[in-house]
């Protein structure tokens, strides 16, 4: 087996620490999350951790992105538009029955962003980017007709968001009560029906 290399190894040390810092975040919230706690989580020293992140503020920042970072796989093979709006939206749902610890954790942190100062501006620029490309499908499909032209792609991406992060809560909070399999098809179905020409 060959040896890792150095950038392999700090590769590998970053994502244990964010792993760590989402397990701390889906057990006890934000709160919990300390630069020692993390280190000692991922087995490592909490002088490793600020070497990676330099603070908590970061370390929180990484981990928002690296939980939005390539959440519906295969989006680049589609062409913008229609399609791919309503692929993202089927995906987002879709990642829904197999949450994982990084997932979980966004989500919990999105909901803490609303009492958290140091959260708000993060999850702010997450959600002003996801309605961007939205926005950005949405024109597409204007543009080639598929999606209506009387659509106003600002308020239909604030609509979209608001409906897959409200179904992510639901599914957060109470999994039984929510089925995103049955949700993935009516959802999108919907939206369809609603922005199709």
């Amino acid at each position: 087996m060959p040896r890792r290399t150095q950038q392999e190894r700090r590769d590998q040390a970053a994502a244990a620490l964010l792993e760590a810092a989402a397990e701390l975040v889906v057990e006890e919230g934000v709160r919990a999350v300390t630069l020692a706690r993390v280190g000692e989580r991922a087995g490592y020293s909490r002088g490793l951790v600020t070497h990676h992140f330099g603070g908590k503020q970061a370390l929180l920042e990484q981990l928002a992105r690296t939980t939005q970072t390539g959440f519906v796989p295969g989006l680049d093979t589609v062409a913008p538009g229609l399609d791919r709006l309503l692929r993202l939206i089927d995906g987002y749902l879709a990642r829904l029955n197999e949450p994982d610890v990084l997932s979980r954790a966004f989500l919990v942190l999105w909901a803490e962003s609303m009492t958290a100062p140091e959260l708000a501006p993060i999850f702010r620029e997450r959600d002003h980017a996801f309605r961007a490309d939205l926005r950005e499908e949405i024109a597409a499909g204007i543009a080639d007709g598929t999606i209506r032209p009387d659509i106003d792609p600002e308020q239909t991406a604030v609509a979209i968001v608001g409906q897959l992060r409200g179904i992510a809560l639901q599914n957060l909070l109470d999994p039984a009560a929510v089925n995103p399999a049955q949700l993935c098809h009516c959802t999108a179905d919907g939206w369809r029906r609603m922005l199709q020409s």
